[in-house]
């Protein structure tokens, strides 16, 4: 008997989950070195203590697994919260308990088991923070035929132009065809054109010889060699040079290149992808863009919707947005207020996803309660709820009235299905009372799904 007890003795000591008894008084009765660990207590000082002393969870008092345990003798498994250690550290934990019986089967305690989740818990800040995916998320029947074409697009090596408004997510999305491709294990790399200037696009493309001008004392590589074996994102394409077209065209002919102050063309490995918020179409047309270029990089054709035209994702992209700063500020945060919404849909985005990621950030940094109201928002979105107003400064007579009629039932429709289907806080929402949802959803035919 008593070499069976030291052998449950060494087992609970080697193992990495926190472990702990205590007696029907609810002193601890042993405590095992995983649980000296986590919770920054000796054994010597935990032991004869009650467990409330010495592991003080936010579960103590009022959810105690254990106690819940003892009363009703069923386990609980991966009930979820925190303790705080003895140097005032919060760690997030998993606890599990259960009956600790005699061997006549009286019960005389009982034994919690607890578990360590911070590499969890930084896992999840590390993905959260580096923000949502506006893509695959969308709810929006905008995005349906993008979102239908990508997996083939991915699968493919031609070249791919990604058309939209400045702030519609473009990079994300040639982010997301790279992810997808036979080539997701190569680099990817991204050029901003209109970012760089005309005399240095050339060598930071294709990179430049030793000796190539003043300076250039030692070789180095374009963005082409590194993007070797992986994606090259040009945004901007409109802006680059004419002289420069040229030379982009030879890469997308031939699949060489020059560096600047090379003698050998080098060869390359390299799928592009392009994005614009310019008409090419019409550059090309009036020559300010060669054409023969146009066709090389226009295989395929990925048009992104501006945010006033998906508003069904506002939700899930302004969660996104507010769970990522969070994060990075430490704060806690639970969401937005119903006015806040209503006024999101209400407003046109003109800097699309951009400005929604921006003005998230900026109510973040301001908010002093859990919820963040509408008294944190920024001037242009503080005007009165009116459902897509900007529609009505578009067109006139008839066409008003329409664009209007198609914005609205679109501002229902998301606030709706935000709201799961329920009126009264759809109506709250949208500032206006449960009456007036109702026949507006008769006069635009919306039922439930």
């Amino acid at each position: 008997m008593i070499a069976d007890e030291a052998f449950t003795a060494r087992i609970l000591e080697s193992i990495s989950d926190g472990v702990f008894t205590v007696d029907e008084e609810w002193k601890i009765s042993s405590f095992n070195r995983a649980a000296e660990r986590i919770t920054g207590v000796p054994r010597g000082q935990a032991v004869g203590r009650y467990c409330f002393e010495v592991f003080r969870s936010n579960m103590c008092e009022s959810a105690c697994p254990l106690k819940r345990t003892m009363k009703t003798g069923k386990p609980l498994i991966d009930r979820t919260g925190y303790c705080v250690t003895k140097k005032g550290k919060r760690v997030p934990i998993s606890v599990s308990t259960a009956l600790l019986t005699d061997a006549s089967g009286a019960v005389i305690g009982g034994a919690e088991t607890f578990r360590d989740l911070s590499e969890l818990e930084d896992l999840r800040k590390e993905l959260a923070s580096r923000g949502p995916n506006p893509l695959f998320r969308s709810k929006s029947p905008s995005m349906e035929p993008l979102l239908g074409m990508l997996p083939a697009v991915a699968e493919s090596t031609a070249s791919v132009l990604i058309q939209g408004e400045t702030g519609t997510g473009k990079e994300v999305l040639a982010r997301t065809l790279h992810s997808l491709s036979p080539r997701r294990d190569g680099p990817f790399v991204a050029v901003n054109c209109s970012a760089i200037p005309e005399s240095l696009l050339e060598s930071e493309l294709f990179g430049f010889r030793k000796g190539a001008f003043t300076g250039a004392d030692r070789d180095k590589p374009g963005r082409f060699a590194l993007a070797e074996g992986g994606t090259l994102f040009l945004d901007e394409i409109g802006d680059i040079p004419a002289s420069l077209q040229v030379k982009l065209l030879r890469v997308l002919q031939e699949r060489e290149y020059e560096p600047l102050g090379g003698t050998k063309p080098v060869r390359t490995d390299v799928r592009l992808v392009t994005a614009t918020n310019r008409d090419l179409a019409n550059m090309a047309n009036d020559g300010s863009f060669r054409r023969d270029l146009y066709y090389r990089i226009n295989v395929i054709s990925l048009v992104l919707p501006p945010l006033r035209e998906r508003r069904e994702d506002i939700p899930d992209l302004a969660a996104g947005f507010l769970n990522t700063f969070a994060v990075r500020m430490n704060r806690t945060i639970d969401g937005f207020s119903p006015e806040v919404f209503s006024r999101f849909y209400a407003y046109s985005w003109p800097g699309n996803i951009r400005e929604l990621e921006n003005v998230v950030e900026r109510m973040v940094v301001l908010a002093k309660a859990p919820e963040i109201d509408k008294d944190l928002l920024p001037p242009e979105l503080q005007s009165p709820v009116v459902c897509a107003k900007d529609a009505l400064s578009g067109e006139a007579g008839a066409g008003v009235l329409r664009v209007r009629d198609e914005a609205e039932r679109d501002c229902i429709l998301a606030a709706l299905d935000n709201f799961g289907w329920n009126r009264a806080r759809t109506a709250q929402a949208l500032d206006i009372d449960k009456a007036t949802l109702w026949r507006k959803m008769k006069k635009y035919g919306i039922n439930r799904p």
